[in-house]
């Protein structure tokens, strides 16, 4: 059997795994789900962008008709699917259940959704914001609770 070169790659996962192991509790199951978050991260900035980003008063789509910007959304989503898919994947085989995996993506999107219609859309902040933010909190902690209990 042929062995295969080093390659700089792989030395730099192995790095990298040497960095997260010297953290405590930090075993290839949380590595997994830090990197899992950090793609789901990606994936909804650029879902957010592809649903709204399009309703900006005066952007470049502002003037484009439907077909336009369906195609240039559709574009951008493809970008965020090539994230969303990768982070459930490595969720999952970490042993985050699929309700785990649904309330990270919707609590990333909130916290992702209101910098965006604050900063980017000029919408005006709402107390009701923050409740929502609050709730899916609580979801966080429910559908968690099994594990944070033990």
């Amino acid at each position: 059997m042929r062995s295969i070169p080093d390659h700089p790659r792989i030395d730099e996962s192995r790095e990298l795994r040497n960095v997260f192991a010297a953290v405590p509790h930090c075993d290839d199951s949380a590595m997994k789900i830090l990197y899992s978050l950090i793609l789901l991260v990606i994936s909804n900035g650029l879902m957010t962008l592809a649903w709204y980003g399009h309703l900006k008063q005066n952007s470049k789509f502002s003037d484009k008709s439907l077909l336009v910007v369906l195609l240039i959304s559709w574009g951008i989503a493809f970008f965020e699917y090539c994230f969303m898919i990768p982070a459930n994947r490595l969720g999952h085989s970490a042993g985050m259940s699929l309700a785990q995996l649904k309330i990270a993506q919707e609590v990333i999107t909130i916290a992702i959704f209101i910098p965006f219609a604050l900063f980017y859309m000029g919408e005006k902040w709402k107390m009701d914001y923050l409740w929502a933010f609050l709730c899916m909190l609580g979801a966080v902690f429910f559908v968690n609770r099994e594990s944070l209990m033990s």
